[in-house]
């Protein structure tokens, strides 16, 4: 009788630490997982490869016929011999369907975050809420006036204030309606450079609405629908600019209204922000409106003294994703890590709590969390979890305070239950954040003098080559965190000047490079110079994703100023999603592209497999809109890409050349003048 060979167990595929990120605290949490036996992202990134034809933009789901596969002919030409859908379509209409998809979901995110935000806002004006009143009036009235809303009013022929209270009122109502009216065109449009929105008017891209646009793509790219590249694109970037120059921007004004226009302040970064002697809760998603009330619920001194009451020494609060940069840009809650840390957090044995919203959550969340003592809690209506040891705590603006106050007592009740195995990294880095268009003004110039000229000056004369857009998530594809931060070291250590938000802001938190004294030690000599002279890091923190916002009005500031063309198309300035994954990333991208900035993602972009098609976005959109899309994964090779277009910008506008100042006398004016 044959004897039967016991089988080899089959070897489990295990990520390295070392390779899988660059960071050392999350080096030693996937190294701690792993002895634990709890699986993260990082391993299943090593068990899971992804579809080679899906990465390039051509396999088509939107049937049942499908999924239909079209893989490119030998050589890579497309041609008549090329393959098609089972409807027929081609690679280019399968690609810039999928495309414009991935631009319906990450405005439909980013849109609906700004929905969610007006709602609030509006309860907040009509005082149907104690829990949330308006924080900066000055930024109210200057609001309304881009909504076309009066801010003063006529009496017995005196022109007098109007009532702030009936101006809030107004406000949310007419933001709300910019999601769905049934005429005209988006009201912020026109906060963009008039040759800019001349531009997207002779294209036929002025987005009606914002929800219509999204629709709109949902409809055009159902079977048997719009058929035409060019014109699918066209109305991926008119739903785009209702994103960026809509939703994402209403979001960012009424959050600023809301909780309070954020300005500087310094504050910690990474998983050695959390304490094993404190309650640890950790906040994660992108909507602030309630881990705004968790904040001032567990700064409270009766929830400070209930942890005492259980042998805590107080409660430490740490944030995850966007939610953390929001807490932080406005109250100093330190960055506990960024989209693939969440699990990490956790896997400290330290989280009392993790509350979460929407977006960029993991499901394995909740598996890691039966491994620990942790109470995850989801507030969102629209994101639940299916595993049975999720608590859902449903967000009501109307019971809003009362629903923080549970959450953290929940939180601090679990305290107690917490295990003797905790490992918390000790590793965290000093950060300043906060920025945004008018604290950027104010360092530039003061109260009295604060003006974008003096950056204008400096981009001029050459201390400062350019700016860059760096922004967007992390990507389990890439070694975590390192995309980011050496191509931001490579444009600052050449003199350009980087805006970040998201976990792109995150990283470089981590990493020590939002600290003012990093120019001196990493930034060029002409950007360390500005940057020393105004007491600002090279990189500056401008917030969450929804933020991005608030580069397009910096660059419009820029403009404004003048000295440096007439359009954002003008500007030696180019944009950058080094480690993209979300489809919010593809919806900035295009945003930023129709809005004139020369954008280059890293990893891939899923319109490889249709060359025809990504040519037309990445050459010929220049001619069209003066900004185009690019895709390199070399992080050195994707700077040096940045730093090319900027200096191409600078000829062009005829300061290829740095100019020194020159002290000059009344002569020598007079000289000028004639």
């Amino acid at each position: 009788m044959a004897v039967e060979k016991e089988k080899p167990e089959k070897e489990v595929k295990m990520a390295d630490p070392i390779k899988a990120s660059i960071d050392v605290a999350s080096q030693e949490m996937i190294s701690r997982a792993q002895k634990l036996g709890v699986e993260t992202i990082f391993d299943r990134a090593e068990k899971m490869k992804p579809c080679n034809i899906g990465i390039q933009g051509i396999c088509c789901k939107n049937c049942a016929m499908g999924p239909c596969r079209l893989p490119l002919p030998k050589g890579g030409i497309q041609g008549e011999d090329e393959r098609k859908g089972l409807c027929g379509a081609t690679a280019n209409t399968i690609a810039a369907r999928n495309f414009i998809r991935m631009i319906a979901g990450g405005a439909a995110a980013h849109s609906d975050h700004g929905r969610s935000v007006a709602e609030v806002f509006i309860s907040a004006a009509r005082k149907e809420t104690d829990a949330y009143q308006i924080k900066d009036t000055v930024k109210l009235v200057e609001v309304a006036k881009h909504l076309g809303i009066a801010t003063t009013v006529e009496v017995d022929g005196e022109e007098l204030d109007r009532d702030l209270d009936e101006i809030a009122v107004e406000v949310g109502e007419v933001a709300l309606g910019e999601w769905g009216k049934a005429e005209g065109e988006l009201l912020y449009l026109k906060r963009a450079p008039k040759p800019r929105y001349e531009i997207w008017k002779k294209q036929g891209v002025l987005p009606r609405n914002i929800d219509r646009e999204i629709v709109d793509i949902m409809h055009r790219t159902h079977m048997g629908v719009d058929q035409d590249y060019k014109n699918l694109i066209k109305q991926g970037t008119r739903c785009s600019l209702a994103d960026g120059w809509g939703g994402s921007m209403l979001a960012t004004d009424l959050q600023d209204i809301l909780f309070g226009t954020p300005s500087p302040l310094q504050s910690e970064a990474n998983l050695g922000i959390m304490k094993e002697d404190h309650v640890n809760i950790i906040v994660h998603g992108h909507e602030p409106v309630l881990s705004e009330l968790i904040v001032a619920v567990a700064e409270s001194q009766e929830m400070i003294d209930y942890a005492k009451s259980i042998g805590a020494k107080g409660i430490q609060l740490g944030g995850i994703c966007c939610t953390a940069n929001e807490m932080l840009q406005r109250h100093g809650v330190p960055l506990a890590g960024t989209f693939l840390q969440q699990e990490l957090a956790i896997i400290t044995g330290a989280c009392d709590a993790m509350v979460v919203d929407v977006q960029c959550v993991m499901q394995n969340l909740a598996n890691v969390a039966k491994c620990f003592h942790t109470k995850l809690i989801t507030t969102h209506p629209m994101a639940k979890m299916e595993q049975d040891n999720v608590l859902h705590i449903e967000f009501d603006e109307h019971h809003a305070l009362e629903d923080a106050k549970r959450i953290v007592k929940i939180a601090i009740d679990n305290y107690k239950k917490r295990g003797a195995d905790v490992m918390i990294p000790q590793h965290k880095a000093a950060q300043v954040a906060g920025f945004g268009v008018e604290s950027i003004e104010y360092h530039l110039g003061g109260s009295f003098r604060g003006s974008y000229y003096t950056l204008n000056d400096n981009i001029i004369n050459g201390r400062i080559r350019g700016v860059a857009g760096v922004v967007g998530c992390n990507n389990a594809r890439t070694r975590h965190n390192e995309q980011h931060l050496l191509i931001c070291k490579e444009l600052i250590k050449n003199d350009v000047l980087v805006l970040t938000t998201g976990c792109t802001a995150i990283a470089c938190a981590m990493d020590g490079l939002l600290a003012p004294e990093t120019a001196a030690a990493a930034a060029g000599p002409g950007l360390a110079e500005v940057c020393e002279t105004v007491g600002l890091p090279p990189v500056l923190h401008l917030g969450s994703c929804v933020d991005n916002s608030r580069i397009l009005l910096a660059a419009t500031e820029v403009v404004k100023a003048g000295g440096l063309g007439n359009d954002l198309s003008d500007l030696p300035v180019a944009g950058s999603a080094p480690e993209w994954m979300s489809e919010k990333a593809i919806s900035i991208g295009q945003y930023f592209v129709t809005s004139g900035v020369y954008t280059v993602f890293g990893v891939t972009l899923p319109t490889s497999g249709a060359p025809v098609f990504h040519d037309y976005i990445s050459k010929e959109f220049e001619n069209i809109y003066g900004g185009m899309w690019d895709v390199e994964a070399d992080p050195i090779k994707h700077a040096q890409l940045m730093i090319a277009h900027i200096d191409k910008k600078r000829k062009a506008l005829g300061i290829d050349r740095a100019r020194e100042r020159v002290l000059m006398d009344m002569a020598d004016r007079q000289a000028l003048q004639g």
